[in-house]
């Protein structure tokens, strides 16, 4: 199990990874790339799913946790110190820690 200080360290970094993928001018061209791809064929569900997921902060931001903590468990041989229902808890922790970073931060936009 984690300890308190992991999952924050984990929210953070789960907050920085979502902004990079969704927001950052980085990743500008990749992103354009996908949108071209659906609007070359935009009556498909597929690609449109595709679209939403990479453009919405709570769907790429829950991704983007999972992957964070699943190498954050296997790089530091945490994987069966506990049950996978508690992996999953911790899951929900991190998304959620970096949801409310996430909202904290668009709500600063406007100051």
């Amino acid at each position: 199990m984690l300890s308190p200080a992991e999952l924050v360290l984990l929210a953070f970094a789960g907050y920085r990874g979502t902004q990079l993928a969704v927001h950052d001018s980085i990743l500008d061209p990749a992103r354009d790339r996908i949108h071209a791809w659906q609007q070359a064929k935009d009556d498909s569900s597929v690609r449109e799913w595709v679209i939403t997921l990479i453009s919405c902060v709570y769907c790429t931001g829950w991704w983007v946790a999972g992957a964070l903590l699943a190498t954050w468990l296997l790089v530091t041989g945490s994987w069966g110190d506990a049950p996978l229902v508690v992996h999953g808890i911790e899951w929900l922790a991190v998304a959620g820690g970096a949801v409310l970073l996430n909202r904290w931060d668009d709500s600063r936009r406007d100051v």
